[in-house]
């Protein structure tokens, strides 16, 4: 199927370096998201916001040094529920996306939060971007982000591990991925 729209989106949550929690638990506290016209590859629109959670509302020192994601920030954002209804409600404006993201973790965590919020997944397919890069370039293991940025020689913008910028940064290796 052909789409108009690839809808890059990009998740930072809750993490712990001395397992405090159990992985299953993470829970999101950023989504960051780039529209790109499918045609030419741009960047279109965007939408960011910080997630309030729930399950451990208190970040770890591990999880803000890594993220530089805030205490004040995440108490001051709305609860999942709210952020993803904005979300959708922003990407459908640009209909006939494609969910896209670096890895399946952004899915995997999109469909756990939903699980436990008890909200209907909202997103249909979902191009697995770090993959396509890989088969793209002939490459054995998948890069990371950085990596791929290297190999192409684009330099990363902004702070790593922000879901926003993040999200830019895979939307500028777009092209380097789906063109045909």
């Amino acid at each position: 199927m052909q789409y108009d729209y690839y809808l890059v989106i990009d998740l930072e949550a809750t993490c712990c370096d001395g397992c405090t929690f159990p992985q299953r638990e993470m829970e999101i506290i950023e989504i960051g998201a780039v529209m790109a016209d499918a045609r030419s590859l741009q960047p279109v629109d965007e939408f960011g916001s910080f997630v309030r959670p729930v399950r451990n509302p208190t970040l770890t020192p591990f999880c803000t040094d890594l993220t530089s994601i805030t205490q004040q920030q995440v108490d001051s954002a709305d609860e999942f529920r709210v952020v993803l209804d904005r979300l959708v409600g922003w990407a459908v404006q640009y209909p006939n996306h494609l969910f896209c993201s670096w890895g399946d973790y952004d899915r995997k965590q999109l469909t756990r939060d939903c699980s436990f919020h008890r909200i209907r997944y909202p997103f249909g397919d979902h191009l697995n971007l770090k993959r396509a890069f890989a088969e793209r370039m002939g490459l054995r293991k998948p890069e990371g982000m950085k990596g791929a940025l290297r190999k192409v020689g684009l330099q990363l913008q902004g702070t790593h591990h922000r879901g926003i910028d993040d999200a830019r940064n895979i939307a500028q290796l777009l092209p380097y991925i789906v063109k045909e």
